[in-house]
């Protein structure tokens, strides 16, 4: 059996979700069954593991809906790719394409760092469903990374294909950390982008009701946005970040009262999963996918509603209260787990490279 695994969105400077996703998945699998990577910039090698490697054109080439022509001669049984971009005119191979979420169908602005004619065509292909149910039924079975996401592939009826769920996780932040207790510190934390949909508007108003908390936004900020914030909150509440390093994140994380997240939408929410897993509560939006992720060990508020996450925070002043919920938050984080997932993905992968094929029955 042999398995391709796409790791071209692999980023050559840090990772993002995507590119997590595809180094830590394709690591785990190839502890259950024989992997060689495609590449399209051995740069990507330094964040991969020490595996086969293939070097074929790049995901965002014009050549990319006949990537097959380049793959066909490799002679894979399956090929795994973590986005359902990959293109598959001609394959004669088994084909598993990911979904991680619907967002951009409610959220059409693309990702900055794009081409300016991939970013058109980002917001083109989410105009209405019929792309996205397209290149859904293109492959032969389809991963997403959450039961949220499958649901809404279901309710939206984007593919006839069988859905499973690889679940995403989290990289471990340094040695299991003690058990917490609560302290007197009142540091709020958030980690993740300024986007409109990640609606950081309300955790900045919700210090107004929040004397004596100070959040930290630890991504890079652009200056605008820094100056908005600052505008809508109290006087030397806020503290920015502009980027942390592992160890920085690691180390405000097992220090602050909670993490905090108001997102209007999300995928997943690996903020969350690196929160629990040092024992740190989280107060989140509540909408479904942070109710998966988050299930009992979360506290939920109205993402609208200052007022509403402001009482939330403060539910955990109590002692007793927050020890309850970082001690659920650390169980909950166990939950997402890459060996986990791989275990999974290794079912898929087996059923694919295993199903006969039209060419098979030629020969």
């Amino acid at each position: 059996m042999k398995i391709l695994f796409d790791c071209r969105y692999v980023r050559v400077d840090h990772h993002d979700g995507v590119s997590r996703y595809s180094a830590r998945l394709v690591e785990a699998l190839a502890r259950r069954m024989p992997v060689e990577m495609l590449i399209s910039d051995e740069a990507q090698l330094a964040q991969l593991p020490d595996l086969p490697w293939h070097l074929v054109s790049s995901p965002t080439s014009l050549r990319e809906p006949w990537i097959a022509r380049q793959i066909n001669p490799l002679n894979p049984d399956a090929v795994f790719s973590p986005l359902q971009t990959m293109g598959s005119a001609g394959r004669r191979y088994g084909l598993v394409l990911t979904l991680h979420d619907l967002i951009y169908h409610r959220h059409r602005t693309p990702p900055r760092n794009l081409p300016w004619y991939i970013r058109f065509g980002w917001w083109a292909y989410h105009l209405t469903w019929i792309p996205q149910r397209k290149a859904l039924n293109r492959p032969d079975e389809v991963v997403t990374v959450s039961e949220t996401t499958k649901a809404l592939i279901a309710e939206h009826r984007l593919t006839l294909r069988p859905v499973t769920v690889v679940r995403n996780a989290a990289d471990p932040l340094g040695d299991d950390p003690p058990v917490r207790r609560a302290t007197p510190g009142r540091d709020l934390v958030y980690m993740g982008s300024f986007m409109p949909y990640k609606n950081v508007d309300t955790l900045v108003k919700a210090l107004h009701d929040l004397p004596g908390y100070r959040l930290h936004l630890l991504s890079k900020v652009p200056a605008a946005e820094r100056d908005r914030l600052e505008a809508l909150a109290p006087t030397g509440t806020l503290t920015f970040h502009d980027g942390v390093t592992d160890a920085e994140y690691a180390e405000l994380l097992e220090t602050a009262h909670a993490l905090v997240h108001a997102s209007l939408d999300e995928g997943f929410g690996i903020p969350l999963v690196e929160a629990m897993s040092v024992g740190t509560p989280i107060v989140v939006s509540d909408i479904p996918i942070f109710r998966e992720i988050g299930g009992e060990a979360g506290t939920y508020a109205d993402p609208r509603s200052p007022a509403a996450f402001a009482a939330a925070v403060r539910t955990l002043e109590d002692s007793v209260e927050w020890e309850r919920r970082s001690a659920r938050a650390r169980e909950q984080a166990r939950l997402f787990d890459w060996d986990r997932s791989a275990d999974v993905l290794y079912e898929v992968m087996r059923r694919v490279a295993t199903k006969p094929r039209p060419e098979d029955a030629e020969r």
